[in-house]
């Protein structure tokens, strides 16, 4: 299937940000200003758009484009849901649709004061976040966002990554993603206008618009070293997240942020659209309108299968606690071993070794995964 890139409306203008009256408005028009077509650098590609797909079935996204490793905008993919026909017609339809299936299932919700202009981030002093955190039904934020949809300098609140079947049962037989396997669980994202900074996902995501409008600026992976990434084991998003504001930026602190921004990739998803983005790819997400949500879909291995829990980023972890302080030139010896059974691994490593004693250097069973965990935490608890 041919892609189509989207033409991205836009035009430039200065950087600077005003204290906007209506947050979300003055977001979303600074935000043209900075990344419209006329204000981004070329990139390898069409310069600023990511690529866009109509009438994707599960086999042209399996084969055409997960094995490109790029993000691809998946227009109308859900149009047919029961869930968007209901949001296209009012907030308040989408609202009753919702609670429908709500049963009273706890989620976490976070509220963020209306002069943060809904962009989750730390404190001050970033030791904490500038949000607090409580308890509720789907059918209770639902009703409080209708709610504040009538006022303006609103507080901001956001559900995220709610598991469906826990807090909407039934909701997923009614709509369905037909391109991924069905043990792909769905997540629930509900909120108003709320700025989730860039970070990225260890699984692979599909992620689509059910109601309002959300903006989507990727970044390629190799871009961390511009984008100013905060701590490590300690963000308001669970993943580490960038500290640069896009809506802002301050180039005086954060002067190689210019150089992401040129590979900087846009989207803007309507009701009904998707997005794939691959894992590790950094993803600075917006919701623009009064009333919003997202249904996603994380997966890690096999296209489209529910894959392993385990993260990397705990390996991350370990090698800072046991590698970094290491002089440099041990440094380099490790990060030859590394690449040698790790990012460079191929057969010919471990051809002389006999197959029934390669252990982790071979095929690893679920019973050996198993073994190693265990004797990985009798390790750390030494």
């Amino acid at each position: 299937m041919a892609t189509h890139p989207a033409p991205l409306a836009g035009s430039s203008g200065q950087a600077g940000l005003e204290r906007p009256v209506d947050p979300e408005r003055a977001l979303r028009q600074h935000h043209w200003r900075l990344f419209g077509p006329r204000a981004m650098k070329p990139s390898t590609t069409e310069p600023g758009r990511i690529s866009e797909y109509r009438d994707v079935d599960a086999a042209t996204f399996r084969e055409e484009i997960v094995p490109g490793y790029r993000p691809a905008v998946l227009r109308g993919l859900v149009a047919q849901w029961p869930a968007v026909q209901r949001a296209r017609t009012s907030i308040q339809s989408i609202g009753q649709y919702l609670s429908a299936f709500d049963k009273g299932g706890a989620v976490d919700v976070m509220m963020m004061p209306p002069h943060v202009h809904g962009r989750l981030f730390y404190s001050d002093d970033m030791r904490g976040f500038n949000f607090s955190r409580s308890k509720a039904s789907i059918g209770e934020v639902s009703d409080k966002l209708l709610r504040y949809a009538k006022f303006e300098g609103r507080p901001s609140l956001a559900v995220q990554s709610a598991l469906i079947a826990d807090c909407l049962p039934g909701f997923a037989n009614e709509n369905r993603l037909t391109i991924l396997d069905e043990s792909v669980l769905p997540r629930i994202w509900l909120g108003n206008a709320v700025t989730t900074p860039a970070h990225f996902d260890e699984s692979n995501n599909v992620a689509c618009v059910v109601s309002g409008t959300r903006r989507f600026t990727l970044f390629p992976p190799e871009q961390i070293a511009n984008l100013y990434i905060g701590p490590l084991g300690h963000a308001p998003t669970g993943t580490p997240i960038s500290l640069v504001s896009l809506a802002n930026p301050d180039f005086e602190r954060f002067p190689r942020f210019r150089d992401a921004l040129a590979s900087a990739l846009v989207a803007e998803l309507e009701p009904g659209d998707a997005i794939y983005i691959p894992t590790l790819w950094w993803h600075h997400v917006q919701s623009l309108a009064k009333y919003n949500i997202l249904v996603n879909y994380w997966w890690k291995g096999q296209v489209g299968a529910a894959g392993s829990a385990d993260t990397a980023l705990n390996c991350l972890l370990h090698c800072l606690l046991t590698l970094k302080h290491l002089p440099a030139e041990h440094r380099q010896v490790w990060k030859t071993i590394f690449d040698h059974y790790v990012f460079s691994a191929n057969a010919e490593s471990v051809e002389h070794i006999p197959v029934h004693v390669r252990g982790v250097l071979g095929e690893i069973s679920p019973e050996l995964a198993k073994q190693v965990k265990a004797f990985l935490v009798s390790q750390l608890q030494r």
